[in-house]
């Protein structure tokens, strides 16, 4: 069977601090006020994306790499990951402040949860023009002060937070304290793995009228408390694949389309592209594929020569 390029199903999730530009900005079918997050690729467990076009339609994410392992992940993330999908791709609408939150490394994620530890990046596709993210410390910090300034509902006073604005982009790495700020419509590429731990969350209250858990005791022990770096500088040469993030967990590189341009890989990884504006075209042997502003695209590793062309900005992803 000639595989495809593959679109999935969106999966929604309600966030106390989530909106409505999901359907406004990026056309998702969204029913609520409070839509945070699409997940537009994912193999966590019971949020399994389902298979959205062509002869797959219907199928999960596990069913069709069960079905064809090497031809959809690549024989380097194959021999890797086995049949696992190792990442994770979304689209997030912060109407509201995010929690200040932390990620697990590999190891603790292992050992807490039996789960991938949570690398990441933010690609910031729309802001307000107040929009703000939190990422790492002003200085290097101790446990003791940060404890201090948790119980003192301080802790703003020696996060990083910065302003940010459209092309804006980040690499969190695990042990990074972090927030996304209201105002922001952002895609991330992150590891296969649902763990945050919540370290202040505003005391806001749900519907109910509770408060969300938080997860101090673990955030402790997860915490890296020296500055980081989180931005990444990159450049946006036109029809070219501009380095982004280069990590051991996946490559992000950012192509303004405008024409047309050839694509040739080898058979080692998937890649995937998310449309963060504009509209293009994808062809495969005369088999053309019209994507638009918010679409999340699966490329079979052994689909490895095709044509983009339009006008549009896109992430390209993959692992190396």
């Amino acid at each position: 069977m000639k595989l495809y390029p593959i679109q999935f199903q969106s999966i929604f999730k309600e966030r106390i601090w989530g909106g409505t530009k999901l359907k406004t900005i990026l056309n998702k079918p969204i029913s609520s006020e409070i839509t945070g997050e699409s997940w537009e690729i994912s193999s966590v467990p019971n949020d399994v994306s389902i298979v959205a076009n062509g002869s797959l339609k219907g199928k999960s994410l596990n069913e069709i790499i069960h079905q064809f392992p090497q031809e959809i992940l690549g024989a380097k993330v194959f021999k890797q990951f086995g049949e696992q999908f190792p990442l994770l791709f979304k689209y997030l609408d912060a109407q509201e402040d995010l929690s200040i939150q932390v990620h697990p490394n590999d190891e603790l994620a292992l050992k807490n949860h039996n789960s991938f530890g949570k690398t990441e990046m933010w690609y910031v596709m729309q802001s307000e023009q107040k929009s703000k993210l939190i990422v790492g410390f002003k200085e290097k910090t101790s446990k003791e002060e940060f404890l201090k300034k948790v119980e003192d509902k301080t802790l703003l006073e020696v996060l990083d937070i910065r302003s940010i604005k459209q092309g804006d982009a980040f690499l969190l790495e695990t042990g990074t304290v972090h927030a996304i700020g209201a105002g922001t419509l952002i895609a991330e590429i992150q590891q296969t793995s649902d763990i945050t731990y919540r370290i202040y969350d505003f005391d806001r209250k749900d519907a109910e009228g509770n408060t969300r858990e938080l997860h101090l005791d673990y955030a402790m022990e997860a915490i890296n408390f020296d500055v980081v770096k989180a931005s990444r500088e990159y450049q946006k040469e036109v029809n070219t694949a501009n380095q982004i993030v280069d990590c051991p967990y996946f490559t992000t590189n950012y192509i303004p389309l405008d024409g047309m341009v050839e694509v040739n890989k080898t058979n080692e990884s998937f890649t995937v592209y998310m449309c963060v504006s504009g509209s293009f075209k994808l062809e495969d042997q005369k088999i053309a594929y019209e994507y638009t502003t918010g679409d999340t695209v699966l490329i079979p590793a052994n689909l490895s020569s095709y044509k983009l062309s339009g006008n549009a900005s896109l992430l390209e992803i993959y692992i190396s």
